[in-house]
């Protein structure tokens, strides 16, 4: 290399490392620190598209996490951490420049042609810490006015290094937060439990003292002293219940904290139930907004393999959230029906709301998530996957602005058949 053209490389690798410290102390959360390393990693190597992979390591998957160019990846498609030029950089830990994407065997054409872009030249680089295992891959695609070479590779690694200790950091940190969460949650959940068991006697005592009142009262008009006994008891039936649910949820936290997670408890359930369970106690929220709570094809559904428990929290969040976008006179609608080959429940919650838009619906269950909720965390979706990966599903939105969302959930009848997620979609 003549002294000239290594200047030049020495210069650009001051002016990146430059950019992404500037970057790294405007205190930008994850997300933004990852789109300012890929963008800044793009302007100095002057390529047109680019994509951050993390590995998740509960799926062994290489996930998208943020992509820039014509047609990027969507966030959240993934693919096995075994497979590609980006599963191989993950795995051996070390940069790779390609000069022809379609004459190398490992490239994934599958990507390109899902996308409609076409890879030419790339460089793939490991995300990792200045010692230590690769935690993703930062590639870079299509060189404008060249090709990609080794001196691209030297500003790269240095801004592959600074992009993985940011992400890194801000794990540490969220992990730290996490914890200090969980130690207050243990003794709030303590509390929690014990404050519930007055309101448990207390709605058995208001039970006794109702029954009594109403079988006292004259006979002056029959049908309202009925109505109006049912009302109450009903109300009262609708505290009792969750009482005992917020009992159990918190049980969950406290073993949570002291480091215990209860598997699944799988049994014979019945969905209508569930569903049935979830409507008597949204019912009068939704009645006071003037919106209608439907089922369809729920008693018709076979008895299957499941926790309750769990169910029930997935379709309570995804009927409450529902309930907060649909204007009065909407209606929420849980329709069930068996797929054709038998094995599998297609379950559809559907409400004319006012729909997401894109960006909203298509982080809705990554790690990217992000809530329309002013001061939203999106953990309600991502309790909602928890469930329905518990129990081998899948699921999925559609939605449209305007005129509302239908999630669809897919879920095996039998657990122990072991069907992969790809079966359970017709």
């Amino acid at each position: 290399m003549n002294p000239s053209n290594q200047q030049d490389r020495k210069e650009r690798e001051l002016e990146a490392a430059r950019r992404i410290s500037e970057a790294l102390f405007q205190h930008l959360s994850v997300e933004d620190l990852v789109k300012q390393g890929l963008k800044i990693a793009l302007e100095v190597v002057n390529c047109q598209a680019g994509c951050v992979l993390l590995a998740n390591p509960e799926t062994k998957e290489l996930v998208f996490y943020h992509a820039i160019g014509d047609r990027p990846p969507k966030p959240g498609t993934a693919f096995p951490w075994t497979q590609g030029i980006a599963g191989t950089v993950f795995a051996t830990g070390e940069p790779i420049v390609i000069k022809d994407a379609k004459e190398d065997r490992r490239h994934l054409e599958e990507i390109d042609h899902m996308t409609g872009f076409h890879t030419q030249d790339m460089i793939a680089i490991p995300l990792k810490r200045w010692e230590g295992d690769p935690i993703g891959v930062l590639e870079v695609m299509n060189k404008r006015d060249d090709r990609l070479n080794q001196d691209d590779v030297a500003i790269l690694t240095i801004i592959g290094a600074f992009t993985a200790l940011s992400i890194e950091q801000a794990r540490l940190f969220q992990e730290a937060k996490l914890a200090e969460v969980a130690r207050i949650l243990g003794n709030i959940g303590h509390d929690v439990k014990n404050m519930l068991m007055p309101v448990l006697c207390g709605a058995s005592l208001l039970k006794d003292e109702i029954n009594e009142v109403f079988a006292s009262l004259p006979e002056y008009d029959p049908n309202k002293v009925r109505v109006s006994h049912e009302t109450c008891l009903e109300v009262i039936e609708m505290v009792a219940n969750n009482a005992k649910r917020i009992q159990e949820r918190v049980k969950e936290i406290a073993d949570c904290v002291k480091g215990l997670t209860s598997p699944p408890r799988f049994a014979p359930c019945k969905l209508h139930h569930v569903v049935a369970s979830v409507f008597d106690t949204l019912k009068l929220m939704a009645q006071d907004k003037g919106i209608t709570l439907l089922h369809e094809g729920m008693s018709d559904l076979p008895e299957m393999q499941a926790d309750e428990s769990r169910l029930f929290n997935a379709f309570y969040n995804l009927v409450n959230n529902a309930i907060a976008e649909v204007p009065k006179g909407g209606s929420i609608t849980i329709k069930g029906q068996i797929e054709p080959k038998g094995k599998t429940i297609h379950v559809s919650v559907i409400d004319t709301g006012r729909g997401m838009p894109a960006e909203i619906r298509d982080t809705l269950f990554t790690p990217r998530v992000i809530s329309r909720k002013q001061g939203g965390t999106g953990l309600g979706t991502k309790i909602v996957k928890d469930v329905i990966d518990a129990h081998s599903g899948v699921i999925a939105v559609e939605s449209e602005m305007n005129v509302g969302t239908i999630f669809h959930i897919h879920l095996p009848i039998e657990v122990s058949t072991g069907l992969p997620a790809d079966n359970l979609v017709p």
